[in-house]
């Protein structure tokens, strides 16, 4: 057995900001990245995959900005297995405290028939090129098989020994499709390890896709299996099903620690304000019944679970809402607090510092929440708080004013911020939320389709806020949108107008050939 497979601290590497963000509506701008990376960090997450820095400028500066704000973890770029992709990476990470490149190529018999179109002996060849060129800069390089689960065993272990010699020193066998099933992956960790005579040098890492519903199982199975390094992403956000969710990997390795002996770095009390921030800017609502992080995940109706709960808590949860940080809701400022006692109240809800502008604005939304609202509780803030802090955007809602009801046409009249110059328009529709739509398509010209249109209330009663989801598609480009405000069709506005300002962002990138892992 190796060192490797004897310790068993297990490295958290998430690829949120990379693999997440492939996600078909799941683009952000570049604060709303820094966001993200500055969460995961005072997480305790070891490795933080920020991008691909080849894809697009937008890519490479993210990547070069989260390097340089992120204080404890490990900055990862991905590049493909060549020399003008893995000296972009290092070129975005120059300035990281610590970075590593994690270059990549496929190994199975269909992938290099089909996709690359070369030989196996070509392919080994590439390895050990793109390894050592990467190598050259930096001591710390990833290398992965791509489509590992479907790679024959004597030329994945061939891969693996040539990409070890070659300087990597952290070897990602990842399940790129989605097609394992967990005891089949713990045993080609297992055999990996055992037949490549120099695997006592490399750390070994999962990265699990969740076509099958495996994602999660499979993560773990392969630690069983020897590997420490675990892929992952919050809410299990990725490419089609999405990737192996690190809440639920982190929870399941505290709450069975018996079963699974294994530590992690994770700051567990994070893992919700995590979620929630993720949901928030990406658009991407969570499942009420996910676990660990969904609304339902602490609920219980039925009445014998009920009964249960009020006896004793542990008859029907493992574990404690406030061991993954869900703080139960709690009446807060009303409309006679001021800025210093708000700014307080954000810090307390872990928003750290708020440029001067974002907080004015949420002040103002507050006051004007609290002067109409009964009573106003963290979820009322942390929905206007979200809603806007997000900075850069082109397009901006600066009024709205509508005319509905029986008797109709039903009319939105609006005016915008467009780059900073203010922009108005009238414009009817079939109900007030299709009128509102027009009058901002007036404004902001684009050709896409509207996908989704969803609404539920932050919190209980006929005076809740109410929180807007908006999925809108170009050009087989897909972007979500949330806006929140105790107006249901002001929310609506600002949420078709969220999913614009991703829209623009989406239209600046452009993935490269091959863009997997």
């Amino acid at each position: 057995m190796t060192e490797t497979v004897k310790n068993n601290r297990i490295i958290i590497f998430d690829t949120t900001l990379r693999d997440g963000e492939q996600s078909p509506g799941a683009s952000m701008n570049l604060e709303e990245k820094l966001r993200i990376a500055t969460m995961l960090d005072q997480m305790g997450v070891d490795v933080i995959e920020a991008g691909f820095p080849i894809a697009s400028n937008g890519d490479f500066e993210a990547v070069s900005e989260v390097a340089k704000v992120v204080k404890q973890a490990t900055v990862c770029g991905l590049a493909r297995a060549a020399e003008k992709d893995i000296d972009r990476a290092w070129e975005a990470l120059r300035h990281a405290k610590r970075g590593r490149i994690h270059t990549f190529i496929s190994t199975s018999p269909l992938h290099m028939k089909f996709k690359l179109q070369m030989e196996p002996e070509t392919v080994l060849d590439m390895i050990a090129k793109s390894v050592s060129h990467a190598r050259n800069l930096t001591d710390d390089v990833e290398w992965s098989a791509e489509d590992a689960t479907r790679t024959e065993h004597d030329f994945l272990c061939r891969a693996v020994e040539v990409a070890i010699k070659a300087g990597a020193r952290t070897i990602n066998l990842p399940d790129t499709v989605g097609y394992t099933v967990p005891t089949e992956y713990q045993a080609m960790f297992e055999l990996v390890l055992k037949r490549v005579p120099n695997a006592d040098k490399a750390i070994f890492s999962s990265h699990c896709h969740n076509d099958l519903g495996l994602a999660v199982a499979n993560s773990i199975a392969a630690v069983q299996g020897g590997a420490r390094q675990v892929e992952c992403t919050i809410n299990g956000i990725g490419e089609r099903a999405g990737n192996a969710a690190l809440e639920e990997i982190v929870m399941a390795l505290r709450v069975r620690g018996d079963a699974l002996p294994y530590v992690n770095n994770i700051v567990t009390e994070k893992l919700t304000p995590a979620s929630h921030m993720l949901s928030t800017i990406t658009g991407l609502a969570v499942q009420a019944n996910k676990a660990i992080v969904g609304a339902n995940a602490f609920a219980h109706e039925s009445g014998i679970h009920q009964d249960g709960m009020l006896k004793n808590a542990q008859t029907y949860e493992i574990m404690t809402p406030e061991s993954v940080g869900l703080r139960k809701s709690s009446l807060v400022m009303g409309k006679h607090s001021g800025r210093h006692a708000f700014r307080d109240k954000l810090r307390d809800l872990g928003y750290g510092e708020v440029g001067d502008n974002a907080l004015e604005d949420a002040f103002r939304r507050f006051k004007d929440l609290a002067d109409r609202k009964k009573t106003v509780y963290d979820e009322d803030i942390i929905a206007l708080v979200d809603d806007e802090v997000r900075g850069n955007d082109r397009v901006k809602l600066v009024s709205l004013d509508i005319h509905c009801g029986t008797k109709g046409p039903q009319t939105a009249a609006i005016e915008l911020s467009i780059d900073g110059e203010i922009k108005a328009t009238t414009a009817t529709g079939d109900g007030p939320v299709d009128a509102i739509f027009n009058a901002i398509r007036n404004l902001v010209e684009h050709h896409a389709h509207l996908q989704l249109y969803q609404v539920h209330a932050v919190t209980g009663g006929t005076d809740a806020q109410a929180e807007v989801t908006v999925r809108l598609e170009e050009d087989g480009k897909t972007v979500s949108g949330q806006g929140a405000d105790a107006d249901t069709l002001v929310a609506s506005a600002r949420a078709y107008i969220h999913a614009l300002n991703k829209l623009f962002v989406k239209r600046l990138k452009t993935a490269p050939q091959s863009l997997s892992a």
